[in-house]
């Protein structure tokens, strides 16, 4: 089979096309035939041997945390799933990701894939809409009638982010840059700031109960963050290289995301989709043969927002 591999770490250049042995299932596993998978920013962090520590991976190494698919052959004792059923999941970081055509899954990572989209469009769905749900609902405990402040709106975790809380009955006011203020607005803000011509700290004028911090802002903006926000509110941030500030005379709280896989809320995050309540953003379809362009596209800042590379079928 064709798969995209590094056998050292480094630049998006160590990324290989070639053939790989089609892998079996073990216990507990499933083979899926991959319609799609991503580029998440992780990727490039882990292909650039930055995340050594807490997910060291066996090289060569195929990339590709999301999947979107169809199983294709099932290993010992795994129950509630059958060949030619459509999946989607959140693949361990640790282990040979989705950058192919066929990859192997624990069978308890996978929920049905949505019915109302395209299968591959899927794969844009595991990560993301996890890390927002997660953000939003484990951690900062998001109620109705809350007012939310959802700091780097315009990428692909913004979106769902947006959408989720509105879909909660929040208050959600959101940042932006004028390329992606419309989508963030059709997502359903109820207030967009424009990050790149006001201070965030200036344009929020009354207090928030929750902040989200998805952007990849300056330390000092980042600390400021917690005045924007009621006694007992919360910070959640995703930003892991950057620890969330709080306030411990105020009781505000700030909590560091690490995202991780659940097969029960992706499936909540499935069920929104084919009840048209959650959009699914795809702002590309790559070939897998190209990922390695993607991944330095995205390490100069160009890619345009979420892609799902697809591999070839035959």
């Amino acid at each position: 089979m064709k798969a995209v591999r590094f056998h050292e770490y480094g630049d998006p250049d160590v990324l290989n096309y070639e053939d790989v042995d089609l892998p079996a299932p073990g216990a507990g596993q499933v083979r899926i035939r991959v319609a799609a998978t991503t580029f998440n920013s992780v990727d490039g962090n882990i292909r650039g041997g930055f995340m050594r520590g807490p997910f060291p991976v066996e090289l060569p190494h195929t990339p590709g945390i999301d999947v979107a698919g169809t199983v294709d052959a099932l290993g010992e004792g795994v129950n509630g799933l059958a060949a030619g059923d459509q999946v989607v999941g959140f693949l361990p970081m640790d282990k040979s990701g989705a950058a192919a055509q066929y990859v192997l899954a624990p069978a308890e990572i996978l929920a049905p894939a949505p019915k109302s989209v395209p299968l591959a469009d899927a794969a844009a769905l595991p990560v993301v809409g996890l890390t927002a749900y997660q953000a939003l609902f484990d951690h900062a405990k998001l109620t109705a009638g809350q007012r939310v402040l959802i700091n780097g709106a315009g990428g692909a975790v913004g979106g769902h982010a947006v959408q989720l809380a509105k879909n909660a009955g929040a208050y959600v006011i959101a940042t932006a840059s004028p390329r992606s203020s419309e989508q963030v607005r059709t997502a359903g803000a109820d207030e967009v700031i424009d990050h790149t011509a006001t201070e965030v700290t200036e344009a929020v004028t009354e207090p928030v109960d929750v902040v989200l911090n998805l952007a990849p802002i300056d330390p000092a903006q980042l600390a400021a963050l917690p005045g924007l926000i009621r006694s007992g509110g919360v910070l959640v941030n995703t930003t892991v290289w950057m620890p969330a500030p709080s306030d411990e005379e105020r009781g505000v709280r700030g909590i560091d995301l690490f995202v991780r896989s659940d097969a029960d809320q992706l499936a909540q995050l499935v069920a929104l989709v084919d009840r048209g309540e959650l959009y699914i953003a795809v702002a590309e379809r790559v070939p897998l043969a190209e990922l390695p362009a993607l991944h330095a596209r995205a390490a100069a800042g160009t890619a345009p927002g979420k892609a799902i590379v697809v591999p070839p079928t035959a």
